[in-house]
């Protein structure tokens, strides 16, 4: 069952990936795997390049950046 989230005074809902083909059309799903593909090819590249990468660490609820040498700094 879908969740809906409020956030900044949006409305967004939440569905398990189970569930995407009872919300989202053909066409939304396509898009998805798109923005996906995009994300990992703009990931790969700041790696290639030697730029630090910015993730979310949703065990400790702390964003971090991530070095391409490995080491990890918590941001405050």
């Amino acid at each position: 069952m879908p969740k809906v989230v409020n956030i900044n005074g949006m409305s967004v809902t939440v569905f398990d990936n189970s569930e995407k083909e009872a919300y989202l059309s053909q066409d939304d799903i396509d898009m998805d795997i798109r923005a996906k593909a995009a994300v990992k090819a703009a990931l790969n590249k700041a790696k290639i390049c030697g730029k630090p990468i910015a993730r979310y660490d949703i065990v400790t609820k702390k964003a971090f950046i991530e070095y391409t040498d490995g080491t990890i700094k918590y941001v405050e």
